[in-house]
């Protein structure tokens, strides 16, 4: 079978020598590496048919499928097969979390996933972002804080953790101490009008009113710009 590198080489000839429209050899492209995916797939299905990755591969398929069920148990067999596996435990806690029939008890499952998963990689800033938005759920706000913030730290550019950090202490009523981080998250995402509107809020109540009306004056700028417009994209 040819490899990954060969076939990416030979589409992008393709593409520089043929006439037709960049979107037609775009086309051939996605294709091309479709078909790829299809046959590494069934490879994979025949030579190894139970390890880790051929049960990830099912259970991301099936979660397309919308067979939740079927989908928890692959990631079951895989977590009782290698417990200590990177991102299992993961991704076990977001199949558990995001279905559409979660109940309370599937939702203290996946919290006990997250908790897992942090346990084995302290560094997985999404798994603290998680555990955030489930202590925020629970009115917990110290404990989304410290997850929140642990997020942050672990990746400066998770424009959502900085944004969530700000908002939960804006919501303890530690307003200046929100401001830092809102300020990171305004200059990763500055077409988030919730951004701009929590920062408004703290930089009111710490007194800063001049600057508190900028950010309430993006956020009107924003939120009436018709979508896809340059003023709903980045403010002025």
């Amino acid at each position: 079978m040819p490899s990954r590198s060969s076939v990416a080489r030979a589409c992008r000839a393709v593409i520089r020598l043929t006439s037709r429209s960049r979107a037609s050899s775009l086309f051939i492209l996605v294709h091309a590496y479709s078909d790829l995916s299809t046959h590494t797939a069934q490879e994979l299905g025949r030579t190894a048919p139970h390890s880790i990755p051929a049960h990830k591969l099912n259970a991301e398929a099936l979660e397309m499928q919308g067979k939740w069920d079927d989908a928890l148990h692959e990631y079951e067999i895989m977590i009782e097969k290698q417990p200590e596996e990177p991102g299992l435990h993961f991704l076990l806690g977001r199949l558990l979390f995001s279905r559409p029939d979660a109940d309370a008890k599937a939702t203290a499952r996946a919290k006990q996933e997250f908790q897992k998963q942090v346990e084995i990689d302290p560094k997985n800033a999404s798994a603290h972002y998680v555990l955030g938005e489930l202590a925020g759920r629970e009115k917990n706000w110290n404990e989304a804080i410290q997850q929140f913030s642990a997020a942050a730290k672990l990746d400066p550019n998770f424009a959502e953790a900085f944004l969530a950090w700000g908002y939960a202490l804006v919501r303890v009523k530690r307003y200046e101490e929100a401001i830092a981080p809102l300020r990171v998250a305004e200059r990763l995402t500055p077409g988030n009008p919730a951004i701009h509107y929590s920062l408004g809020t703290a930089l009111s109540r710490s007194g800063q009113r001049e600057e508190a009306e900028k950010e309430f004056a993006i956020h009107r700028s924003l939120v009436s710009a018709p979508p896809g417009s340059p003023a709903a994209q980045k403010p002025q």
